[in-house]
């Protein structure tokens, strides 16, 4: 009797191994064939349509009012973003029975995000700061400062973190804690670190913001709608209800799309002018070589009576077009990429605030890779290389001292004096 009991405890006990090994494995749903998850074979295609139609109009109308409001609402709506899908990421891996044994723990989370928006956004905003309180020497003195130690504030903030997560170490839990260490940091560089371009290009001009990201929303309705009612074809196995037809079609819808609404938007100062500073007011430039259009003449072939002898065309629709080409060939990966990440974690979408579309972070995944490709290709393609006034200004403005700029002033004075007498 001894014998066959010590012979089956150690079965039972690697039989519970075995058991817990596979439950971190994706388990397929054997039953389902491949076709019955395609769009065109839900049953339930056109109830969740409409609530995702419902969605999207609210998201949309919302959208354009911010659009209309100016740079800093933008930016305003990009912060909120970027706390809602921290918060949705964050929630992912929390435990409630970890969490209770940790109490203050969840908030050294917010700290390192909230340390981590001070530095960027303090990079990316100081100058137009700067520009905005030159008038009043009191608030210029002490954003002066503030942006001189900018780095040594935020380095502060995060070490007393680090700090502060090291002193909360409790015995058992050190493997859930660095685990959320980790996984913190992840989302700081994966999803804020992307994210925070959009504000760099918010403020290079509306238009470099606006496009990509309207773009990315077409692109996504388009590859729907085609999966709707023409997908046949699975695309990748991370996301069985994408299709060829869908990816296909969007491509070039978006593609097309991009060189239209380039010639729409390029023609509004309030989307094409850099803003400055960070105040509200209406904004008047010239538009630069790239927003001015030009004439290309039809070719020969076109008949006599058609009514239009040549188009025109901004230079900026033709960058359009490899905005389009990314949105639509490259951006989708994102998508795919968090696809796998829910399939990892098996949920089915990140949240739930956006009915029919799950949550924040389900709409932004293909945005993030965007924003940072956007900002990219602007910065290496589209702003000159030369150095500008502008450029120089802003750099004396955020390096020197008030005493310094002084000096640099009668220093320049003094040069240009000499060069006048000596042309004399």
């Amino acid at each position: 009797m001894q014998k066959d009991i010590s012979t089956t405890a150690p079965s039972t006990t690697s039989g519970r191994i075995r058991h817990r090994k596979r439950s971190n494995e994706v388990i397929p749903e054997v039953g389902k064939a491949n076709g019955t998850q395609l769009l065109v074979n839900d049953k339930s295609k056109y109830k969740s349509m409409l609530i995702r139609a419902y969605s999207s109009v609210w998201m949309i109308g919302g959208f354009v009012l911010i659009i209309y409001m100016g740079h800093l609402y933008i930016t305003a709506m990009v912060v909120v973003i970027q706390i809602f899908m921290a918060r949705e990421l964050f929630n992912l891996l929390r435990r409630a029975h970890e969490d209770r044994q940790l109490p203050g723990f969840r908030l050294l989370n917010w700290h390192f995000f909230f340390t981590a928006m001070l530095f960027v956004y303090g990079r990316i905003l100081s100058q137009r700061l700067v520009n905005t309180v030159t008038s009043d020497m009191v608030l210029y003195r002490l954003v002066s400062g503030l942006i001189k130690y900018h780095t040594v504030i935020c380095y502060s903030l995060y070490i007393s973190g680090f700090m502060w997560f090291i002193l909360t170490l409790k015995k058992k839990m050190y493997k859930y804690q660095f685990g959320q260490y980790a996984w913190t940091h992840m989302i700081l560089i994966v999803v804020f670190g992307q994210s925070s371009f959009t504000v760099a290009s918010i403020f290079e001009g509306i238009f470099w913001f606006l496009l990509p990201a309207t773009l990315i929303v077409i692109n996504d309705i388009a590859a729907y709608f085609f999966g709707f009612f023409f997908g046949r074809t699975p695309l990748i196995k991370l996301s069985p209800k994408k299709t060829w037809e869908g990816f296909i079609g969007a491509s070039v819808t978006t593609i097309i799309s991009a060189f239209m609404l380039a010639n729409i938007m390029g023609r509004s100062q309030w989307l094409t002018c850099p803003r400055k500073d960070l105040s509200t007011g209406w904004l008047h430039c010239d538009p630069g070589p790239l927003f001015k259009p030009e004439s290309y003449p039809l070719p020969g072939w076109i008949p006599h009576w058609f009514a239009w002898k040549e188009i025109s065309i901004l230079p900026v629709q033709w960058h359009a077009l490899c905005l389009g080409l990314f949105a639509s060939i490259i951006a989708p990966f994102g998508g795919f990429f968090a696809s796998g990440f829910k399939r990892a974690f098996k949920i089915k979408d990140f949240g739930d605030s956006i009915p029919g579309h799950g949550g924040i972070t389900d709409r932004m995944d293909c945005q993030m890779v965007m924003a940072v490709f956007a900002y990219i290709y602007h910065q290496s393609f589209v702003v000159p290389e030369s150095l500008s006034v502008e450029m120089i200004l802003d750099q004396i403005l955020i390096n020197l001292t008030f005493d310094e700029q002084q000096a640099l002033y009668w220093r320049l004075g003094e040069i240009l004096q000499q060069g006048i007498l000596g042309k004399s």
